[in-house]
């Protein structure tokens, strides 16, 4: 066992000298005793006996920054370097790698940190230390590892200028930069903590946000989930009635019929932090923002690493996942459709289904209820039938969606993506129809009482009124941001608009969020079909769903006039007050509209604009753009397409968002270019569609899908709740054990 080595500038009191000092200040100065005795007490409870320590690549800070922390915490400080291996070699630790090479080496450093113990310390590891699986379960063991993630090109720049040119595990003909990624992923596997640290920021700016990263990951009750109908001084009543992610994510409507929202709102990421990600990935930017929002408590971050890798690793056919395409001018695609079922759905429901199986209880089944306008069903079916077999006999998923109301493909997707724990049925209404119906299975308690009792089985959403179905969307417009500085198109800070095809205003209201979160975001653009109760809304203030009737279009996933995310933007903007928002929503449930007061709608206008776009110009926009470009735009990107020319004002890009492939979408798009009579099945359609070689080509996931299951069967009901509730209670009697 090594002893630890204390680092001391200046020491206010240790345990080492803490009775000498406590006998000294009783005889002199017995008030500077009280403050010093609290100041001690106070930092040694923030981690107790555990140590902090400090992981990252060679150049990160670590010994600097641990020194600092170690001193505003009045705790021991150990550098693995100089106090335990130099110490046990009796040589430095450029020689002993000189000396054995690279695999020697690790596997000697990794014998050495074995034998290494300490308890309430901050320990500064070595940056090849992660390498050795081993030795870090030892060292994990007996602390919190923060990870101190500085952009690649920061390290290299920082080892050039100690004139360092290779590193542990570096073998000939890998470069620098390469062996510097390539230790990422051990970084990734291991840290507790994250902390983003941009080039120019200072190692005692950096020991406090490692301080602050600390405090958050001790206290998740700083991260509670409240109602968008709760009053601020409601709040959380006690630790019994808090509600954190893992709650939310299962429970999808708070008890009052309300949304739930954070609290303590969404954490803001500085400019620098910002910065930082510019040269990530997709799926790095993804753990940095979703680690900031999800507190370790509820999903590790390890552990969240492992869902992302899963969720965008391998079921994404472009590698940039949400790549940035130029369209013309200043405007600018966000394709959001290279998941596996073709629309932006994707990339919550290939995260949410694994976050769900890892929250829930193991001692319940859940039943996920779906109501759908179109993409929603068949990424929801097809995120959870990735789930592994064991989750898959707990967790069995129902969507319902409009039987007329969407499009064939749709249709036939939504059949061909049923399975063993996943079923669509078809309802003869409309979508606000099906999603009226969830919300109110959802707060009957009779019912869902009955069914936890009698088959152990609880409901669950995956709609967007589910919190963890936004926070994914919040990441792609993130990243289209940092894409756009990226490419050079414009420097970071420099405002952007976004275009959005809003229905239930979940997207536009991740859109949002990441403004709120600090991306420079000009204005969102809200762009409606002809069912535009949200354009009124935007223009005047007045909601008013009275002699309003829901107009099949083209776009089907914006024939919605109930737009439940709006809830989650009023309650925003109110400033938390749910007494505002429950007596709006009261007005617009007993008599059909609300409206919002000058001063809240003056709010409302500063973030959002609204158009909307009729049949003719989505189809005409659609044509248009193929004519000029050879690219063809879904019907949902033309309606935002249309409005995006018609609102924007030249003075910043556009990022408009391609919410869908226009696979899904092919009788629409033939009739669009004028191609061909469309009075053929859906594959034959995307067969002709394919023959013209189109830009992007046709959405091989989607063809296949329709290939194999095209042809399956599915179930239709009434418009009719205890039709519905009847179905219900048939699947968990197929699928399901009863209790006894």
């Amino acid at each position: 066992m090594f002893h630890v080595v204390q680092h001391q500038p200046v020491r206010l009191l240790t345990q080492t000298n803490l009775s000498s000092t406590w006998l000294k200040l009783m005889l002199s100065r017995p008030t500077a005793l009280v403050w010093i005795w609290k100041s001690w007490s106070s930092s040694h409870s923030l981690v107790g006996n555990k140590n902090i320590i400090l992981m990252g690549p060679p150049g990160a800070g670590k010994t600097t920054v641990g020194r600092i922390v170690a001193q505003k915490l009045d705790r021991p400080a150990v550098d693995i370097d100089d106090d335990v291996l130099e110490a046990a070699w009796n040589t430095s630790v450029s020689d002993k790698l000189r000396d054995v090479g690279s695999e020697q080496f690790l596997e000697e450093e990794g014998k050495a940190l074995l034998k290494f113990s300490a308890s309430g310390s901050v320990i500064s590891l070595t940056g090849s230390n992660p390498m050795h699986a081993a030795s870090m379960q030892h060292v994990k063991r007996s602390g919190i590892v923060v990870y101190l993630d500085v952009p690649t090109a920061v390290i290299m720049s920082r080892l050039q200028s100690m004139k360092v040119d290779r590193i542990v595990g570096q073998a000939p003909g890998v470069s620098l930069k390469d062996i510097l990624q390539f230790r990422k992923q051990f970084y990734q596997r291991w840290h507790d903590i994250r902390v983003l640290c941009a080039g120019g920021v200072s190692a005692e700016a950096v020991a406090e946000k490692v301080l602050d990263a600390v405090k958050r990951y001790q206290n998740s009750q700083l991260e509670t989930f409240v109602s968008t109908r709760s009053s601020r001084s409601e709040g959380s009543t006690g630790r019994d009635s808090d509600k954190y992610f893992s709650d939310v994510i299962t429970e999808g409507l708070a008890p009052d019929g309300g949304l739930f929202v954070p609290q303590r709102g969404l954490p803001k990421f500085t400019a620098g932090e910002w910065q930082s990600l510019i040269e990530a990935s997709y799926i790095e930017r993804a753990q940095v923002v979703l680690e900031r929002c999800i507190h370790p408590a509820d999903i590790p971050a390890s552990k969240l690493a492992e869902i992302i890798g899963t969720a965008y690793g391998e079921n994404f056919t472009c590698s940039r996942i949400a790549p940035v395409r130029h369209l013309a001018g200043n405007q600018f695609l966000l394709e959001l459709f290279h998941g596996p079922t073709a629309s932006f759905k994707d990339f919550a429901l290939q995260l949410v289904p694994h976050m769900f199986a890892y929250c829930i209880p193991r001692s319940c089944n859940y039943l996920v209820l779906v109501a759908t306008s179109g993409d929603t069903g068949s990424a929801v079916l097809d995120g959870f039938s990735r789930l592994h077999d064991t989750d898959k006999q707990r967790i069995a998923v129902m969507n319902f969606f409009p039987e007329d109301g969407v499009s064939p493909i749709q249709k036939w997707q939504m059949i061909g993506c049923q399975k063993e724990n996943a079923w669509s049925v078809g309802v003869k209404s409309d979508f606000d129809f099906c999603q009226t119906a969830i919300k109110q299975l959802f707060t009957n308690p009779d019912y869902t009482g009955f069914l936890t009792v009698e088959y152990g089985t609880a409901l669950a959403a995956a709609n967007s009124i589910n919190w963890a179905r936004l926070l994914p969307q919040v990441v792609y417009h993130a990243s289209a941001y940092l894409d756009l500085v990226q490419q050079g198109t414009i420097p970071f800070g420099s405002p952007v608009d976004v275009c959005i095809p809003t229905g239930n205003f979940g997207n536009i209201l991740a859109a949002l969020y990441a403004k709120r979160m600090g991306i420079p975001i000009r204005r969102c653009v809200c762009a409606s079909n002809e069912n535009n109760v949200l354009t009124d809304f935007i223009r005047t203030g007045v909601y008013d769903l009275r002699a309003r009737k829901l107009i099949p279009t083209l776009s089907p996933a914006v024939d919605i006039l109930k737009s439940s995310n709006l809830e989650r933007y009023l309650y925003m903007i109110a400033q938390e007050d749910g007494q505002l928002v429950t007596h709006l929503y009261d007005q617009l449930e007993n008599q059909g509209h609300f409206q919002l007061g000058r001063d809240l709608l003056g709010r409302l206008q500063q973030d959002l604009v609204a158009g909307w776009c009729s049949e003719e110009e989505c189809l005409a926009a659609i044509h248009s753009v193929y004519s000029t470009t050879g690219y063809i735009l879904d019907t949902h990107t033309a309606v935002a397409k249309v409005v995006a020319d018609r609102l924007q004002d030249r003075s910043c890009p556009v990022i408009i968002s391609s919410t869908a492939h226009y696979s899904k979408f092919a009788p629409a798009i033939l009739r669009a270019l004028r191609i061909a009579e469309i009075n053929q099945s859906p594959v034959s359609q995307l067969h002709l569609l394919s023959s013209y070689g189109p830009l992007p080509p046709v959405h091989w996931g989607l063809l296949e899908t329709l290939k194999k299951r095209g042809h399956e069967d599915h179930q239709v009901c009434a418009a009719d709740m205890s039709v519905l509730m009847s179905h219900i209670e048939t699947l968990i009697q197929s699928h399901f054990m009863k209790v006894l």
